[in-house]
């Protein structure tokens, strides 16, 4: 079979390189350029991708990534630790900070790898390069999508694609794997299909990071959880390669307030303001400016509608199915379990029956990933509410009662006093258990409760919000 991949990013390489294994042949095409030549520095110092708003944003590999690279594609892994690669483990800060007293049979689960996403992408684009059966074209967009004969009535089969300079590429499976901007929905409308079904939050956050070269004998130094949740600010604290590390703020996209924070004397104050993430910055030396990103709205596009796909011929995987929250880094994570999800329904399923297909496709993913993407969306909405409330609050105003965001937030001050809440904490956030399975134990559930009860205020302690803008007004 012949299998167009629409789509180079962390998603379309590793389903090129999955179904290339299984015998198929696999064609790429890639608007952007590819990596420069000179390795790792250069990849990081001169690869631009303007097709992705997010490349220069840190990113969390997660387990769920090195688990699934593992198994399926463990040459990225080997080119990786030719650049520098260093392994980690999620609970790698608990432990060196007291939280957790030692590690436990299992914790081996959490392994992650921290490095840069134009690394990540480079060591991908190397091993894909090498694999018999694909073939990656750079610098060439895709213009339109091609139709065939329907197979079923009145709706569109798609066969292939048509390129910016008008060269046909015919397939037996086309896949979207063009990220959250993807232009498939409107070729499909040009085709006469409806469109995938799309639902989008109406506004989410913004990021505003920046990187720092660790000052010598502080490399190996993690905070006890990569993410900290303060009242109208939330921070992300990522260690990456060759002793590289970023500071990320994320604010309610409607916090117009804190959208001082793109200028580096203003991120400067405010990180100030943050004792457990200075530190980071201290002794060490700016490698970027501030890299602000937006456009980090929820977003999720159904192809099959009432049990009937939008199309034939053609699937979406990764963010052009679904984007959640980069907060919590499971981005790059969902798109590889989806590929490999992918890889495997083809190897059972008749690749010729396109309508039941796209629908045990469909099927499949919701009941995968699409759990992840309702959970995290619940905490969006509610964390935006919150954020709103305090921000543009009316006298009197107050939150509405829910037990399950309350447990949530409860949670944030529970995760760090106990060894066993910590460790569920993570296999959530590491996609490597629901909520529900890590959770099901009902005494666990309540040392939960307990341990948060206590607490004066569900989130982390930190500045005040006076205190805060004043840092925003001053620099």
């Amino acid at each position: 079979m012949h299998v167009l991949v629409i789509g180079a990013g962390p998603t379309g390489l590793a389903l090129a390189v999955m179904l290339a294994r299984d015998g198929n042949r696999v064609t790429v095409l890639e608007r952007d350029a590819g990596p420069p030549p000179g390795g790792a520095e250069a990849a990081w110092e001169s690869w631009r991708r303007p097709g992705v708003s997010q490349f220069r944003h840190p990113h969390l590999l997660l387990p769920a990534v090195f688990r699934t690279l593992r198994t399926e594609v463990p040459e990225v892994l080997d080119e990786l630790t030719g650049m520098g690669l260093r392994q980690g483990n999620l609970l790698d800060g608990a432990l060196r900070s007291g939280i957790l007293d030692g590690p436990r049979p299992g914790d081996e689960r959490f392994t992650m790898m921290d490095v840069r996403r134009p690394l990540f992408e480079a060591a991908l684009d190397t091993v894909a390069g090498r694999t018999a059966g694909v073939t990656v074209r750079r610098r060439t967009a895709v213009r339109a999508l091609l139709a065939g004969r329907e197979r079923l009535p009145r709706q569109p089969h798609v066969v292939g694609a048509v390129t910016a300079d008008g060269e046909a590429v015919f397939a037996d499976l086309v896949v979207d794997a063009a990220g959250r901007n993807s232009p498939v929905g409107r070729m499909l409308r040009e085709l006469g299909a409806p469109g995938p079904v799309e639902e989008r939050d109406e506004y989410g956050f913004l990021a505003y990071t920046r990187y720092f070269r660790a000052a010598p004998g502080t490399e190996s130094h993690v905070p006890p959880w990569p993410t900290t949740h303060y009242e109208s600010v939330s921070t992300v604290s990522c260690a990456g390669d060759a002793g590289v590390r970023s500071v990320s703020f994320f604010v309610s996209g409607q916090d117009r307030a804190l959208r001082a924070l793109h200028r580096e004397q203003t991120w400067d104050a405010v990180l100030r303001l943050f004792p457990a993430e200075s530190h980071w910055a201290e002794g060490g030396r700016p490698v970027t400016g501030v890299v602000a990103m937006s456009g980090m709205e929820g977003r999720h596009r159904c192809f099959v509608v009432n049990g009937k796909p939008v199309a034939t011929g053609i699937v979406s995987v990764g963010d052009a199915w679904a984007t959640t929250n980069p907060l919590f880094g499971v981005g790059i994570s969902s798109g590889l379990l989806h590929a490999a999800l992918l890889r495997s329904l083809l190897r059972t399923q008749d690749a010729d029956d396109r309508h039941k297909l796209a629908v045990r496709f469909s099927e499949a993913t919701e009941e995968v990933l699409g759990r992840v993407r309702r959970h995290l969306g619940v905490w969006d909405r509610h964390r935006l509410a919150e954020v709103e409330r305090l921000t543009h609050r009316p006298p009197g105003a107050s939150a509405p009662v829910d037990s399950d965001w309350h447990f949530r937030r409860t949670l944030e001050t529970a995760k760090l006093r106990d060894p066993d809440i910590l460790r569920a904490v993570a296999a959530t956030a590491a996609l490597l258990a629901t909520p529900a399975e890590a959770f099901g134990d009902p005494r666990l559930v309540e040392r939960v409760l307990a341990l948060g009860r206590p607490a004066e205020r569900p989130w982390a302690s930190g500045p005040s919000r006076s205190k805060l803008l004043a840092a925003v007004g001053a620099g």
